[in-house]
């Protein structure tokens, strides 16, 4: 998918995907692109396939997410920015298992003039409706 949904006017989309990429890229060994990605305090609220939910401090999954090298990419769906706080909706595709994807809601906030994720809320594909990837 390549179009991407804005709602009202995200002069600074640029940047903010770029920092939600950074979390992304992060996966293929980069602990130091998640530690630019993620405010220090950030949270996940994760519901997996079998509608468990897990919560965690971000911080505390850095080293096992850069470990991963999951094959992971990133599927911008929708952005929205409203002055120095931002949204978005993220498909967090497998590239090697497009079953095992995951669905993120991303809230942002602009932090001494640079953008942090400061909550990562995710749902397994099978829980995330239309907006799961299509094969």
């Amino acid at each position: 998918m390549t179009d991407i949904t804005v709602v009202g006017d995200a002069p600074e989309i640029d940047e903010i995907k770029r920092v939600v990429q950074l979390y992304v890229d992060g996966f293929q060994g980069s602990r130091d692109k998640l530690e630019e990605a993620f405010h220090k305090d950030a949270w996940i609220f994760a519901l997996d396939a079998d509608a468990a939910l897990a919560t965690d401090l971000i911080s505390d999954r850095f080293e096992r997410w850069a470990d991963s090298r999951r094959a992971v990419k990133s599927r911008f769906i929708a952005v929205t920015q409203a002055g120095e706080v931002a949204s978005v909706l993220l498909g967090f595709d497998n590239s090697e298992n497009l079953a095992d994807s995951w669905v993120d809601v991303i809230a942002l906030v602009k932090v001494d003039g640079a953008w942090k994720i400061t909550n990562k809320t995710a749902a397994h594909s099978t829980r995330a409706a239309w907006a799961k990837p299509s094969s």
